[in-house]
């Protein structure tokens, strides 16, 4: 866009020499000066001079570098990835082994023995895990299913799917027979429905709790599941029968008899509605806790009156402020803050729960209540968005009960994200903050505080099982494990930490998958453990992609992908579920180019692939070699706490013996040896 020097006038001009830099007295002697003097000068023609251009050329020529600038640099950048993409070594995708094509959308699905569940239009379906089957349907409703639980009761299956007006049934599934007990929430005014917004079945399926929302009020129903009454009534259906079988029944809703599609399988489902079984009882209804106000005691004294063995101490509720104190500290915040309050405020949304079964430990012991059998919840934890608290209820209380909280665990920040282990032996408290709290609930003391780095908040939880790794492979140590966790956080910006606890030591964490920067499709959006591969998770991407990671590395093992796998239209919900007891896991395949409609589901060609850990040969010693025993592992320095005592001593021994610093002689290395001997004995004999 520059000219050079001209005019009318052309003058001859000779070569000018320029020095680079500043100018410098030469030294005096010729033996100093710089040998390099010849570089500091540069040629300069004067007819290569340039001009210096007029407005609006000059911006003109800025704006054109800028965009050549530009653009280079996004060529490089390209490149750049281009370069790594080619550098970098893809994992090995593999393909389901089986494929299930159905002619409607599946909503959820659930894995229960050795059958599939899945919730789709009208009602739900049963396959068989093993050769993606359909042995059963059930499709008697005018909406959908939404989602839907199965759990495991050894002979039996208790299923409970939630349709799209929220209305929770609960099924009983016992060998050939499938049977409807009860219709939680379904009432014959729909003015007065109430929405299930969320359901969780305890472990063994002695309880059941169910949060309902309808007109502008939320809460949460407990109820007591007698599953031993349904077993005898269904193994005996003539002391059971129903002799006035009404014409309609709201509440139970019996259905005509399903359909049943024998396909290579040899079991027969069927419908028997014929039986009448015992309802669940309700033991209480928990709503959420009541603002802070000013209290009505006139003294001290009054406050602890009314406290009844301490019960609720902590959440608040009783406090000698008065409604004077609390006018007075609002009008001191809203003036200080009067330039952020001014404008529209909305409306607070109603206030959700997290709730967990908790089993018998040091922790939820309640006072003065009956002992729960092992493996029998006995408290119901609970915490509400934008609130410090976690309330422990007791289980073992009737309707008739005062429901108050028998525990409470006051946090410095809201409660987030909260999630209990599998085993109900650790629980995990996630705050606003960032900040993690790990509890040991079978020995009863916090495992300790854990920070997410700067700018990371917890989006979700996941409990790993217990792993070693022996001999370059994780492994499953044999026997009990205690006070030893493991636990994977996915954090709002998509970036994966692993957080492990040990006994008293401090807790640790550990960056997984870094924050996507520059690739937003590669950003995980959902986490998923693998329980029959040690120490592996699955992670789903925006992009459609799924992997598995092997946190101990950490590093991705594998990936998979239905065939003709495409990138989804829209960010990426993957409808999947993984086994607990099975090595496999199944996703839905999504149609291309479609995002999922409620309005046209019926009519979608979709499928349901299964994918069989044991199938593929990268990980098919992994899953068959998953455990070892303790004795397999003395030459692992990792799992001192899981050895016998005599075996922990003895590598202590072989271990500072070896060293040539710390020799000892014959009679020390007896003296110790015995000495060890002695405290294995004494504790031997208080067990």
């Amino acid at each position: 866009m520059s000219s050079p020097i001209g005019g009318r006038a052309q003058k001859k001009r000779l070569p000018v020499f320029t020095q680079k830099g500043l100018l410098e007295v030469p030294s005096p002697t010729e033996k100093d000066w710089s040998k390099d003097d010849e570089e500091d000068y540069v040629f300069k023609d004067p007819d290569w001079e340039l001009d210096s251009l007029p407005q609006p050329y000059r911006m003109i020529n800025k704006l054109v570098n800028l965009l050549i600038d530009r653009s280079w640099e996004v060529i490089e950048e390209r490149a750049a990835v281009r370069e790594a993409e080619l550098r970098r070594v893809q994992p090995t995708i593999y393909l389901p082994v089986l494929e299930s094509k159905l002619n409607k959308m599946p909503h959820c699905m659930a894995v229960c023995q050795d059958y599939v569940f899945i919730g789709g239009a009208k009602g739900f379906s049963i396959y068989n895990l093993y050769n993606a089957k359909r042995i059963c349907v059930w499709e008697k409703l005018k909406v959908d299913v939404t989602s839907i639980w199965a759990t495991d009761w050894g002979s039996e299956i208790l299923v409970a799917p939630v349709d799209e007006m929220g209305i929770v049934r609960l099924f009983y599934f016992y060998k050939d027979g499938l049977y409807l007990i009860k219709a939680i929430n379904e009432v014959d005014d729909t003015s007065k429905q109430a929405t299930c917004v969320k359901m969780e079945i305890s472990q063994g399926g002695d309880f059941a709790a169910f949060l309902l929302q309808g007109a502008g009020d939320i809460w949460l129903d407990v109820y007591k599941l007698p599953k031993e009454s349904w077993l005898r009534e269904v193994e005996h259906p003539q002391l059971a029968l129903n002799p006035k079988k009404k014409g309609r029944q709201p509440q139970l809703n019996t259905p005509e008899p399903i359909t049943s599609d024998n396909l290579e399988t040899d079991t027969d489902i069927c419908f028997k509605g014929d039986i009448k079984f015992s309802l669940p009882a309700h033991i209480m209804k928990i709503k959420p806790p009541k603002p802070v106000t000013g209290t009505t005691f006139k003294s001290p004294l009054e406050v602890f009156a009314k406290i009844e063995d301490c019960y609720g101490l902590g959440s608040g509720q009783n406090h000698f402020i008065k409604d004077s104190q609390w006018e007075q500290q609002t009008a001191i915040f809203n003036a200080t803050y009067k330039k952020y309050l001014d404008g529209e405020w909305e409306e607070e949304p109603l206030s959700m729960a997290t709730f967990h079964f908790l089993l018998p430990s040091c922790i939820t012991a309640m006072p003065m209540e009956a002992k729960s059998p092992a493996g029998v919840a006995c408290a119901l934890g609970i915490h509400w968005t934008r609130r410090h608290n976690f309330f422990l209820y007791s289980l073992n209380r009737t309707l008739k009960d005062k429901v108050d909280p028998e525990g409470v665990w006051p946090c410095a920040a809201p409660i987030a994200v909260s999630q209990l282990s599998y085993s109900c032996s650790y629980l995990a408290l996630a705050c606003d903050d960032g900040v993690l709290t790990l509890w040991d609930l079978a020995k009863g003391f916090p495992l300790g505080v854990v920070t997410l780095p700067e700018g990371c908040f917890c989006q979700s939880i996941h409990f790993l099982k217990y792993f070693l790794v022996h001999k370059g492979q994780n492994v499953y140590p044999k026997g009990p494990v205690r006070s030893q966790m493991m636990c994977v956080v996915l954090s709002t910006d998509a970036s994966l930490h692993l957080v492990a606890a040990k006994g008293t030591q401090g807790p640790t964490i550990s960056v997984l998958v870094e924050r996507p920067v520059k690739h937003l499709e590669e950003a995980i959006c959902t986490v998923a453990p693998v329980p029959a591969l040690p120490g592996m998770v699955l992670i789903f991407c925006r992009n459609g992609s799924v992997q598995l990671l092997d946190v101990a590395k950490p590093q991705v093992i594998c990936a998979f992908a239905p065939p003709g796998a495409h990138p989804p239209a829209v960010p990426w919900e993957p409808v999947f579920v993984v086994s607990l007891h099975h090595p496999c896991f199944l996703l839905r395949g999504d149609p291309p180019g479609e995002a999922e409609s409620t309005d046209n589901a019926s009519g979608i060609q979709t499928s349901v692939f299964y994918f069989h850990f044991d199938a593929y040969p990268l990980l098919e010693n992994i899953s068959r070699g998953c455990t070892t025993s303790p004795t397999d592992l003395t030459d692992d320095t990792a799992v001192p706490q899981v050895l016998p005592l005599e075996k922990r001593c003895e590598s202590f021994l072989q271990k500072r013996f070896q060293k040539p610093e710390n020799k000892v002689n014959e009679q020390e290395h007896w003296t110790r040896l015995h000495r060890y001997s002695l405290v294995f004995q004494r504790d031997n004999a208080r067990k």
